[in-house]
């Protein structure tokens, strides 16, 4: 076995640099991976909640893995606490957790895809304790906090607290949820690309998937912008999602395969820019946006 779980804990006095956790984040015992040292076991967990097919499996190694979950959390959060529990401006949902997970109050359904209740449901099956406030949330219970100021006003509840330091002693199950996540993905979109296109989107999938820097990228871009099957997540009938910067890919090596992927999802993020409602304004977060997808090339 490896030498150790992927285990996490956050350091006290406000520095909250990511650290080995010394307590497990569910009540059983349980390793990630087989074999022992560098040996590399395919990550499958939660197909059941996120999708039925196996598809297009990612095999990582221990050590890529837990430095995935902790790259997404900086890209989220900054690496902080208080990162994790957020109500961006602008929007109506909240975004959780180490992928800002959505969501929605009572009543509120956008377009974006709610995760957070997915997580749940999928952090409780892997034998962790959920809080209270969470209990509900896999039979389809609301976020408690209906506006951005109702939330910013419970920042320092107990709700919140708890809700916060579940997060914290987690997170090495939502690095889990991710890369799920994205195994699931494949299938649907290779369902929703035309014909034509599937054989290109799925070995351009699988040029990236044998780089750990490549899964980096697959793995956060389907969290930062989704899978890109929804109708909903489109502008003028043009998507922004993974499956479109698949599409946009044609290159034939695992060598520049990452390189390929940055500059397809740049020109992708460039044109829902464009696409966008005015009143949105999303210009405003195209530098960031491109900042982080140069990341993946280390640009």
């Amino acid at each position: 076995m490896f030498p150790r779980r992927i285990c996490l804990r956050l350091l006290a006095a406000e520095s909250r640099t990511l650290m080995d956790k010394c307590r497990p984040s569910r009540k059983q015992r349980y390793r990630l991976f087989g074999h022992r040292d560098y040996a590399i076991a395919s990550i499958a967990m939660g197909m059941i909640a996120l999708g039925p097919n196996n598809v297009g499996a990612i095999t990582l190694s221990h050590s890529d893995a837990l430095k995935i979950g902790k790259r997404v959390w900086q890209n989220e959060c900054n690496g902080t606490m208080s990162g994790l529990t957020a109500w961006n401006k602008g929007e109506d949902f909240a975004s959780l957790g180490v992928g800002h997970f959505i969501w929605y109050p009572k009543g509120r359904r956008g377009p974006f895809d709610e995760s957070f209740p997915k997580l749940v449901s999928f952090i409780s099956n892997r034998g962790a304790k959920l809080p209270t406030m969470l209990l509900g949330v896999g039979r389809g219970q609301p976020c408690p906090w209906n506006s951005r100021i109702e939330f910013l006003r419970a920042e320092h509840t107990p709700e919140m607290n708890q809700l916060r330091r579940f997060l914290v002693d987690t997170i090495d199950l939502q690095a889990e949820f991710l890369v799920a996540r994205l195994e699931a993905a494949l299938p649907k979109m290779l369902a929703e690309a035309a014909p034509a296109d599937r054989t290109n989107m799925q070995q351009q999938f699988e040029l990236l998937s044998k780089t750990p820097q490549g899964c980096y990228a697959l793995v956060d871009y389907v969290n930062f912008k989704g899978e890109g099957v929804l109708r909903t997540e489109r502008y003028h009938g043009e998507g922004w999602g993974l499956l479109q910067v698949l599409e946009a890919m044609h290159g034939n090596s695992d060598a520049d395969a990452v390189d390929t992927f940055a500059r397809a999802a740049t020109a992708v993020l460039t044109r829902r820019v464009r696409n966008s409602p005015p009143d949105r304004h999303e210009s405003r977060w195209l530098t960031g946006w491109l900042r982080r997808v140069n990341s993946y090339s280390g640009g």
